[in-house]
């Protein structure tokens, strides 16, 4: 009886998905449409105050405070609160930003002086200008902190030429949503899956640079340390890092006060080698999610601690 009751459900949960899928998928290009017609600034707010109101009540709010417990546990219930209120804010700011991604990167590289919503400092305009002309390769890590779309318009806006790697939303339909605007102002896009290392290894064979978050927890990823404990780092970059051997930079977008933004790349992160001059894959990895690292204890309010990061 059990096995028949278990069957039965699968049998329609199977058969309601597509219609779920429709469902969220046109949720969700309503809520995309909807909110462009309102103030970007306002509706941001709006979307923070519901995403933590909402947020109270998800499993997510309740991993967000474990993960913040585990990896500052000097702090007391109360910063640790505070920051998990900030982690949603962050969240439900994104949300409205997405649906104007087309006009956020509002910089003006022939007016410099005119005011805008994007800063950056000389040392950053002068190793994005490098990359941009100097006709080489180089991969681009960033990490869920400040707005993680926002760095790729800004790429394409000032002319990199960029392949960047994706994960798919489980709804068709909310994916072509989101796709269209992703690719507005986005570089080619290549979706996570078994042939992404093959396309993206050869983007950067042919010149062009590649962009991927990094910082989730991969099952099949390499070991590496953060925050004193270990977990497991993408196992993507560490293919790519084996096969061309190229510059490695590191992007953040830092979110300022009255809607602004502070756009960063780091120096090159050096690959570690071995005794023979190899490069040392773990210890690479474990280089760059020192940089992540870094970012989130700057400012962990805006990295997004509601997912499991150990195991």
């Amino acid at each position: 009886m059990n096995r028949l009751l278990l069957r039965t459900r699968a049998r329609l949960r199977d058969a309601l998905k597509p219609v779920s899928e429709v469902a969220v998928g046109g949720l969700t290009i309503a809520l995309l449409r909807t909110t462009r017609y309102f103030d970007p600034d306002k509706t941001a707010e709006f979307f923070a105050r519901a995403a933590r109101f909402i947020g109270r009540f998800l499993r997510e709010d309740r991993i967000g405070r474990e993960n913040l417990t585990a990896a500052f546990p000097e702090k007391s219930p109360e910063e640790i609160e505070q920051i998990l209120t900030g982690v949603w804010h962050n969240l439900g700011r994104i949300g409205a930003e997405f649906a104007h991604l087309d006009h956020i990167w509002d910089y003006d590289v022939d007016h410099p002086e005119k005011p805008s919503r994007i800063e950056f400092d000389a040392r950053t305009k002068q190793l994005f200008d490098s990359l941009r002309d100097d006709g080489k390769p180089a991969i681009f890590f960033a990490s869920h902190t400040g707005n993680w779309e926002i760095p790729l318009v800004g790429a394409v806006a000032h002319g990199l030429d960029c392949a960047v790697l994706f994960r798919r939303p489980n709804s068709e339909a909310a994916d072509r949503a989101i796709e269209r605007i992703r690719a507005v102002e986005i570089g080619t896009l290549v979706a996570a899956g078994r042939d992404a290392p093959l396309r993206l290894g050869q983007a950067l064979q042919s010149g062009q640079h590649v962009a991927m978050l990094v910082d989730q927890w991969f099952t099949n990823g390499v070991d590496v340390t953060f925050f004193g404990r270990k977990t497991k780092a993408n196992p993507t970059l560490a293919r790519l890092i084996r096969q061309v051997e190229c510059p490695i930079h590191g992007v953040r977008i830092i979110r300022l006060p009255n809607h602004r933004f502070r756009a960063e790349v780091t120096e090159e992160v050096k690959p570690v080698r071995d005794a023979d001059g190899n490069i040392d894959i773990q210890g690479t990895m474990q280089a760059v999610t020192s940089v992540i690292e870094g970012w989130v204890r700057e400012y962990p309010d805006q990295w997004l601690w509601l997912h499991r990061r150990w195991r």
